[in-house]
């Protein structure tokens, strides 16, 4: 009888990229390392089948037992189980197959006084991945530093392996006659790690020695986790109504522009955006206002539920420039 090799025990982890609104800025909630070069990470929990019933069940008992906070909206996005993924190929030990999810929320001095006890915090979510964000145009990053690297890499890999990325790169930051995709946010970061201009390559080996890595790199692949909420986030937020669950129960047009600004990382103007928000019929006014702002007063709104009864996808089917 042949004998086969002893396998590593698999593991079921959960891991849930929590989003909020901050001061109108898109965050993610971290859980910080210890030391000074610890990596953030998201929120993490073993799943315990003794314990919980659902993945779900037992990734919102992580969540509140490690941040204080309780989670809202949340689905799941993916199954993570990459070789390499949690430690280096050839280390021995348990292998972590991790379950992420998308989780939506809301923030306040009391819950993030709590966050910080806790040792969490939020955190813009462009810090790691900076050239998501187009609210002021184009990030300078992309022509600068981003491209020059990628074409580079690309130059290597067509006569190494004599394929090429370069149809790849167009598509994913908007080149020549493709505009950019809001959505391709994991192809993004997937081609930064596959060309090793992401710290997190340096796992499996494919890190390139002086090259410069944009963005802050996360513990594990939990950037590519975040990544792929952003995808998800922002491809949503056009077929449901999932951006009031990061607003108060009453807002401003002006404060939901800003929110739906935030999420897609574009900026939007402002007399299509109400044009938009009338036609879609998402929302209705209170009958109030607020002088918050600072100048006139604004007309306070709320979502319209009934909404959800009437049309099979409502969303804010925001369009690029």
């Amino acid at each position: 009888m042949t004998e086969h090799p002893a396998r590593p025990p698999v593991e079921i982890g959960l891991n849930a990229a929590v989003v909020a609104i901050s001061e109108r800025n898109p965050c993610i909630l971290a859980i910080g390392g210890e030391g000074a070069r610890a990596r953030d990470a998201l929120p993490f929990g073993p799943f315990d089948p003794q314990q919980h019933r659902t993945f779900e069940t037992s990734l919102r008992a992580s969540v509140e037992a490690q941040t204080a906070l309780k989670l809202g909206y949340i689905e799941q996005l993916y199954t993570f189980g990459d070789r390499g993924r949690q430690k280096l190929p050839d280390e021995a030990g348990t292998h972590m197959v991790s379950v992420g999810y998308l989780a939506l929320t809301r923030t306040d001095a009391e819950a993030n006084e709590q966050l910080a006890e806790a040792g969490a915090a939020w955190r813009d979510w462009y810090t790691y991945l900076p050239w998501e964000d187009w609210r002021q145009g184009r990030p300078a990053l992309i022509d600068q530093l981003i491209l020059p690297a990628l074409k580079a890499w690309a130059a290597e890999v067509v006569q190494a392996e004599r394929t090429t990325p370069r149809t790849r790169i167009r598509l994913a930051f908007g080149l020549d006659d493709f505009p950019w995709d809001e959505e391709r946010v994991l192809e993004r970061y997937e081609l930064l790690y596959e060309a090793g201009l992401a710290e997190e390559a340096v796992t499996d080996g494919r890190a390139r020695p002086g090259q410069v890595s944009p963005g802050v790199a996360m513990r594990h692949d939990h950037r590519r986790i975040l990544a792929t909420a952003m995808a998800r986030l922002r491809g949503k937020l056009k077929y449901r109504p999932v951006i009031f669950e990061l607003m108060a129960p009453e807002f401003t047009l002006t404060e939901l522009q800003a929110t739906v600004e935030a999420i897609s990382g574009r900026h939007l103007h402002k007399q299509n955006f109400r044009r938009l928000v009338e036609g879609a019929e998402l929302v209705e006014p209170t009958g109030s206002s607020t002088s918050a702002t600072g100048g006139r007063p604004a007309a306070l709104f709320r979502f319209r539920r009934r909404i959800l009864e009437e049309r099979p996808a409502p969303g804010l089917k925001v369009g690029m420039r």
